[in-house]
C-alpha cells in the first residue's frame, strides 16, 4: 500500500501539473470505486465543471479541495496509483499516446479517468479496484479525517508530542507505528525502515521502551520519511508517480523484504516474523528483543 511518501509523491507532483485545471468529465468501468454520492452518474454531473483550487495530503489520503465547497478524496489503498498523461481507448483498453514510462505494465490498471480543460487527463490505475474515491462536503471531510493521528513530518510533532501519543498504549512498537490513529501515514515498509536505524526489535512492547529507544524511533521517523519522499517513494511492488515512474527508496532499503539477506550493519542474516498478520523484517542481532 502507498504510504506517506508515496502519496506525499503523488500530491507534490499533482500540484505541479493539474492545479486550477477544471474537471471536463469523468469514465470508469469500476463505478464502485466510487464511494459517495454512491451514484456514479451522480458524482459525474457533480464533479463537471469544478475547478482543482488545492491538492493536499492527510495521512495516506490525497484530497482535491474543489470550486462550489465540493472536496474529491482519493484513497489509492494496496495497489492504486495517480497518473497524469494523454491515453486513448484501443480495443477497450486505454493506451498511453506517447511512448515512455506510461508503457510500465503496472499502469496497464486503469479503472477511472478524468479529463481537464487543458486535454490531460487523471488516471486512477488500481490492480486490485479497492481504491475508494469520495465527493464530500467540508463536514463530512472532516468526519472522515476526525480518527487520524498526528502528521509525523508535521512542525509540531515534537519528541513530546511523540511521547505524548504513546502514553499509556501497550503493543508492539510495530504495530504501535502503523495505527493510522496513533499516527498518521506509516505502513509495513517504513515500520520495519524505522525500527531497524533505531536498533529496536518489532516485537518490543511499547511500554517497555527506553527514553533513549523512543528518541531513536522518533528521530528516524523524521529521517527515513522525508529520505524516501526525497528519494519519491518505493516502487517494490505497484506504486509508480504520476508520469508512469518508480521511486528511488529501493536505493535505501535496508529491511524491508529483505529476508535470507545480511544486515548492511552487521551482516547477520536479515529474519521476518509475524505480527498481527503483518510480516516484520528485522535483524536479529543489531534489534534484540
Amino acid at each position: 500500500m502507498p504510504e506517506l511518501p508515496e502519496v506525499e509523491t503523488i500530491v507534490r507532483d499533482l500540484n505541479r501539473k493539474v492545479l486550477n485545471r477544471a474537471f471536463l468529465n469523468v469514465w470508469s468501468d469500476e463505478k464502485r470505486l466510487v464511494k459517495k454520492p454512491g451514484n456514479f452518474e451522480e458524482f459525474k454531473k457533480k464533479i463537471k465543471g469544478k475547478k482543482i483550487l488545492k491538492i493536499w495530503r492527510r495521512a495516506k489520503n490525497i484530497i482535491f479541495n474543489l470550486s462550489g465547497g465540493y472536496i474529491l478524496l482519493i484513497h489509492q489503498k494496496l495497489t492504486g496509483h495517480l497518473l497524469c498523461g494523454k491515453w486513448k481507448m484501443t480495443n477497450g483498453k486505454w493506451q498511453p499516446l506517447t511512448k515512455g514510462p506510461l508503457e510500465d505494465p503496472k499502469n496497464r490498471f486503469i479503472h477511472l479517468v478524468f479529463w481537464l480543460d487543458n486535454n490531460d487527463m487523471i488516471a486512477l490505475c488500481d490492480l486490485r479496484k479497492f481504491a475508494k474515491v469520495e465527493l464530500l462536503d467540508k463536514e463530512e471531510l472532516k468526519k472522515e479525517l476526525s480518527s487520524f493521528g498526528p502528521e509525523p513530518l508535521a512542525e509540531n510533532f515534537t519528541f513530546e508530542k511523540f511521547k505524548e501519543v504513546l502514553a499509556g498504549k501497550k503493543g508492539k512498537i510495530k504495530q504501535i507505528l502503523m495505527n493510522q490513529e496513533i499516527i498518521a501515514g506509516i505502513g509495513n515498509i517504513y515500520s520495519d525502515e524505522v525500527l531497524w536505524r533505531a536498533k529496536v526489535h518489532p516485537q518490543k512492547d511499547v511500554s517497555e521502551l527506553k527514553e533513549s529507544e523512543l528518541e531513536l524511533i522518533y528521530q528516524n521517523i523524521k529521517k527515513v520519511l522525508q529520505q524516501a519522499i526525497k528519494l519519491r517513494g518505493e516502487s517494490i511492488s505497484d506504486f509508480r508517480d504520476t508520469s508512469g515512474e518508480k521511486g528511488f527508496f529501493d536505493t535505501a532499503r535496508k529491511v524491508y523484504q529483505r529476508e535470507g539477506e545480511k544486515c548492511p550493519r552487521c551482516g547477520t542474516i536479515i529474519k521476518r516474523l509475524k505480527i498481527g498478520g503483518r510480516s516484520a523484517h528485522f535483524c536479529p542481532n543489531c534489534q534484540k528483543p
